[in-house]
């Protein structure tokens, strides 16, 4: 099986709060400084990802955000829209297809057109489809919370059977069949190693088995306090508890997932202050007999 580092695309999820977005970009750096041209695609309105990649946010466009390296944020109704618009051939029915009331109805009750749209898009940058784009070999998308992110997986097929012909049918066929191949997409799992994200994480883990076929990519568990050197005198610093609790849940995530595991330590640094790219020196590392260039 292709290594996680090789593929065209790569889902990062896991549960609120578990530092998805910071390892999401730092997973984009990691690869950029193994040698791929990679684009961190996010979707939160938000846009918190340009203070971990140190750019502007983007607003849409495709932003340079070091060697090698690109980010765009982007809403999929408004990726929806231009997918429709092109393959329609752009001009007046385009603009009166994306106008109209039936449409709008459709695309926002539709279920997966969102995640579809996103999907697409990123296939047509790995293609070099998308006008204007630089040529990318990687797209890393900072997914939905893992409670949404086996639905992202599913959007395509879901789209082709409700829809069954005509233009977002034929990308959703296109999109279904390159998710379905594990050789060019994966999925990064991330987690903490606290009761509740941990037995998160394990449910999404054993749901894309069951609904969708396939295993994630890799775990990641972040914000690890360092491990303590024994022994330890009496009191018990608090960080040295919780570090132990932490060894506690890496058992218990160990037990249920025999697959690739990377680990992260908690870092003093905030996102402006180079928080990605610090872990992305170690998730390089943790990488490395997985197939990083």
């Amino acid at each position: 099986m292709t290594a996680p580092g090789h593929r065209e695309l790569l889902l990062v999820t896991g549960k609120g709060g578990v530092g998805k977005s910071t390892v999401a970009a730092a997973l984009t750096l990691a690869l950029a400084a193994g040698g791929r041209r990679c684009l961190l695609l996010e979707a939160d309105r938000r846009e918190s990802a340009h203070e971990h990649l140190g750019t502007a946010p983007s607003g849409g466009s495709i932003l340079p955000a070091g060697e090698r390296t690109w980010l765009q944020n982007l809403e999929p109704e408004t990726v929806l829209d231009r997918l429709v618009a092109r393959r329609l051939g752009g001009g007046l029915l385009a603009r009166k297809v994306v106008g109209s009331a039936l449409y709008r109805s459709f695309a926002a009750g539709a279920p997966g057109l969102g995640s579809l749209a996103l999907l697409g898009h990123a296939l047509e940058l790995v293609s070099g489809e998308v006008e204007g784009a630089p040529p990318v070999d990687c797209v890393v998308v900072d997914a939905p919370a893992s409670g949404h992110a086996v639905g992202m997986l599913s959007a395509a097929r879901l789209v082709r059977e409700a829809v069954g012909s005509g233009p977002v049918a034929e990308l959703a066929g296109r999109v279904e069949t390159w998710i379905g191949d594990a050789e060019r997409c994966g999925v990064v799992v991330i987690t903490l190693a606290e009761e509740m994200p941990v037995t998160e994480t394990l449910e999404l883990l054993a749901a894309l088995r069951a609904e969708t076929g396939r295993a994630a990519d890799l775990v990641v568990a972040n914000a690890l306090f360092p491990p303590a050197a024994e022994p330890v005198e009496e009191p018990v610093p608090l960080w040295v508890r919780r570090r132990r609790l932490q060894e506690e849940e890496l058992e218990r995530l160990a037990a249920g997932w025999a697959g690739p595991r990377a680990e992260l330590g908690l870092l003093p640094l905030r996102p402006a202050e180079g928080l990605a790219s610090a872990l992305a020196e170690r998730l390089a590392a943790a990488l490395g007999s997985e197939g990083l260039p």
